[in-house]
């Protein structure tokens, strides 16, 4: 039944107050409002009361509602919301939306916990649920899912960033005992006498407790014995190493600046005394020429020395390796740069030599190699009969190592900084492409000016379908089962091989001085191999899919 229109209600009015002062209240339309309910149908309809002039007029409006005492914060004149305040309806076309409904909270609480019933439902029914493993390498496959799987499988075969490595110095080394000969030393004081008359474990602790410093720094002669004795402790943990090439260090650089002109006499260790050393570190690779040294020292102290090397070893192998090897290339390179011509070229190509071999160590690959390159930079330097060697020692160093991409990082010991080093580089490429490619008869790679010619003569050989026709003669197996995997195996090396040999060819046109056309001459050649190389890769991967296909057409083996 609808409602007559609400009107304004006017508030009674004062005596002697006009009736324009007093405004109207407009109370807003209540349809489908919280008083609809038959139990506030009395705030709509309030019971009305005549005035009469004797009545008391009514009280002001104060902005303020009254409260009952002075800590009371609720008006007299306050009620409780009904309860359809709490499931208002906002109402727009035919789509309802429930702010704060009661009944909407409530269905979600009866929905979680019906979840919550079905979990606990399945935990009951799979009671080693949580104990499922779910390797995926450890799970059986049908024979179904397995033959579909070795149909449409790809093998993952990348180059790898980072060369393999020669395995040169065995793990868990053992030191070496360093005696200290002063057979032909007299002691200059009591406590140098009591240094030399100590067993080898009382001689480490004074250069632990710095007593050697306050004994040999800034005397005019240091005894040679020591120098070889402190040499040979860079072999050491680094808690003894660390100590040894210090004072090294600072017996060398004292020595060096109070020597005269006339007396150029300064201790270098020689080629057999460095293999020594690495000898201790645990190099056994036949290329060094290790067999036979060290046998006087080849046993290891017992009692104090064991017991303060099984102290030493918190500090893992490669670090303590690498730790050894730099502080004996900056004594090397201490000596090269003072003494140049301490070495003969014979001793300078032998520790060239024996230093890329242990450069290229396993445990090495992924530490840097900066006082390494130092090194070989002096040395090459300080060879006397220049270009010479080079030859001899390019054929040297091709041999370090069986591996492309070995030899390549071995190149890369050089820096590209000086002439000599620029050189070797171009001609040592040059002769490592040579031979992979088993060319190394046949062109002229020695004569400078031919260098270019016989890369463009090689270029043409570094191409994916011919490296494979030059690898496959020796790879691919009779059996006919096998060749499938030794095809893919082949790919996988023909691409590794071809990036290599790019990559050295790249460093041999980088090093020559041509003109901007050449430049782009052997830049396209490069290109083009490359882009075949990718191309190649792409195909064949494709092409071994679909001779697989036509085989199981046939009926053939997978």
């Amino acid at each position: 039944m609808a409602r007559p229109k609400k009107t304004p209600l006017a508030l009674p009015q004062e005596e002697g107050v006009p009736a324009a002062e007093v405004a109207p209240i407009l109370l807003p339309s209540l349809k489908g409002s919280c008083f609809d309910h038959p139990l506030h149908q009395g705030v709509l309809h309030p019971v009305r009361r005549r005035s009469s002039p004797t009545s008391a007029p009514p009280p002001k409006l104060s902005k303020k509602p009254k409260v009952h005492a002075a800590g009371d914060m609720f008006p007299t004149d306050w009620s409780p919301p009904p309860v359809e305040f709490l499931n208002l309806k906002f109402t727009s076309g035919t789509s309802e939306s429930y702010v704060n409904s009661l009944d909407y909270l409530l269905q979600e609480k009866r929905e979680l916990a019906l979840e919550q019933k079905q979990e606990k439902a399945l935990v009951h029914d799979c009671p080693d649920l949580n104990s499922l493993d779910l390797d995926e390498d450890e799970v059986p496959l049908t024979p179904e899912h397995r033959l579909l799987v070795e149909r449409f499988s790809v093998s993952l075969q990348v180059i790898p960033p980072v060369h393999p490595g020669e395995t040169v110095f065995l793990p868990g080394r053992q030191p070496q005992h360093c005696i200290l000969d002063h057979s032909n030393l007299k002691p200059r004081s009591q406590l140098e006498a009591l240094f030399l008359s100590c067993p080898p474990a009382q001689q480490l602790s004074f250069l632990h407790r710095g007593l050697l410093s306050n004994l040999y720094l800034h005397t005019p002669d240091c005894p040679v014995p020591l120098l070889q004795w402190l040499f040979q402790l860079l072999t050491w943990p680094p808690e003894t190493s660390s100590g040894a090439f210090g004072l090294l260090w600072d017996l060398s650089m004292d020595g060096l600046f109070h020597q005269t002109d006339g007396d150029k006499h300064w201790w270098c260790p020689s080629l057999q005394e460095v293999m020594e050393a690495f000898h201790s570190l645990g190099a056994h690779s036949p290329a060094l020429g290790l067999q036979g040294l060290c046998q006087h020292s080849g046993r290891v102290l017992k009692n104090n020395i064991s017991l303060s090397w099984s102290e030493q070893q918190d500090t893992p192998p490669a670090i303590a390796l690498d730790i050894s090897l730099s502080y004996i290339c900056k004594f090397l390179a201490l000596c090269a740069l003072t003494q140049p011509v301490a070495y003969t070229d014979g001793d300078l190509l032998g520790l060239i030599e024996l230093l890329c071999q242990a450069g290229l160590d396993v445990e090495l690959r992924l530490l840097p190699k900066t006082d390494l390159q130092q090194l070989l930079l002096l040395l090459l330097q300080n060879i006397q009969e220049w270009p010479g060697k080079l030859q001899q020692l390019c054929c040297t160093l091709s041999k370090v190592s069986g591996h492309h991409h070995n030899l390549l990082a071995l190149v890369q010991f050089f820096l590209d900084v000086t002439s000599r080093s620029r050189q070797l580089r171009s001609q040592l490429s040059l002769v490592i492409i040579a031979q992979m490619l088993d060319q190394q008869e046949m062109l002229p790679l020695w004569e400078e000016k031919a260098q270019l010619s016989s890369l463009s003569q090689l270029l043409t050989l570094m191409k994916p379908s011919s490296l494979r026709q030059y690898l496959g003669s020796e790879t691919l197996p009779p059996c006919r089962e096998q060749q499938p995997k030794a095809s893919a195996e082949l790919d996988h090396k023909v691409c590794y091989l071809c990036y290599s040999l790019l990559t050295l060819a790249g460093v041999v046109v980088s090093c020559q001085d041509i003109t901007p056309d050449q430049w782009a001459q052997y830049f396209n050649l490069w290109k083009d191999n490359s882009l075949r190389l990718l191309a190649w890769a792409g195909s064949e991967q494709g092409s071994r899919n679909r001779r697989k296909q036509r085989t199981e057409a046939r009926g053939g083996p997978v």
